[in-house]
């Protein structure tokens, strides 16, 4: 009895790490597959190959600075491993912006809602007035934020507030995306199932219209009856409106 019980409990402890271990795969496959899509997503907007956002993710640039590598590279007109480079030697985000002549305003995204942080400090800045906002130096959270909103904001279609009011909430850029990813394909497939339906209607209505017209030429075709003998209720044909009868 005691051996039975023995082999009970171990079967049961052995299904328990093979259930946490298929666990801790498909957690380690899901945050690869969003991973993933971030990286796709990060390529179609900046229109550069997937395979070199991989490279730069592999020179050791965390996912959430990889849009600011590419805007800059961008903007600045140079090559991309240059940014690498000059990043990984140590310079902050804004001194690399400085040293290609990129000022604050080029991060600036315009908001209805601007509350606490991490966008609240970025935000302050720009209180100033336009003229003087060659004075801001913003610090490497400041743009890799507001790089970020700008590209979740354009690229998904989704207001930017939406955006901040995610951040507040510490929720990180991974995560964002793949909420503003899910909800542009379920924008999508609504808009398909909507000119699905507009489809079906617009063919009931034309079939509708067809049937009234038939009924109507019906209508006409009686009327056109109308226009030749009349007969009374016993059917016999009134020769008024011919001339009256013959003598």
């Amino acid at each position: 009895m005691t051996i039975q019980r023995s082999i009970v409990v171990m079967a049961l402890a052995l299904g328990g790490v093979i259930a946490a271990k298929g666990a801790d795969a498909q957690t380690a496959y899901s945050v690869s597959a969003s991973i993933g899509n971030f990286h796709v997503a990060v390529s179609n907007y900046y229109h550069v190959p997937e395979r070199e956002v991989i490279v730069v993710r592999e020179r050791r640039i965390p996912d959430d600075e990889l849009p600011v590598v590419f805007f800059i590279a961008q903007r600045a007109q140079v090559p991309v491993a240059r940014i690498v480079d000059m990043r990984l030697r140590g310079d902050s985000w804004w001194d690399i912006s400085v040293r290609f002549g990129l000022g604050a305003d080029v991060y600036y995204v315009p908001v209805a809602v601007r509350s606490g942080p991490p966008y609240g400090r970025a935000y302050g800045h720009y209180k100033k007035p336009r003229k003087e906002w060659d004075t801001i130096a913003l610090n490497d959270a400041d743009v890799v934020n507001l790089v970020q909103l700008r590209f979740i904001s354009e690229h998904y279609h989704v207001a930017p507030e939406r955006v901040v009011e995610m951040r507040e909430r510490n929720v990180d850029f991974v995560s964002i995306h793949d909420n503003a990813s899910g909800k542009r394909v379920a924008a999508a497939r609504q808009d398909d199932r909507g000119g699905n339906d507009d489809r079906v209607n617009d063919r009931r209505v034309a079939g509708t219209s067809n049937g009234g017209s038939s009924n109507g030429g019906g209508s006409n075709a009686g009327g056109g009856n109308g226009g030749g003998d009349s007969k009374d209720s016993k059917g016999r044909s009134d020769s008024k409106g011919r001339g009256g009868k013959k003598h």
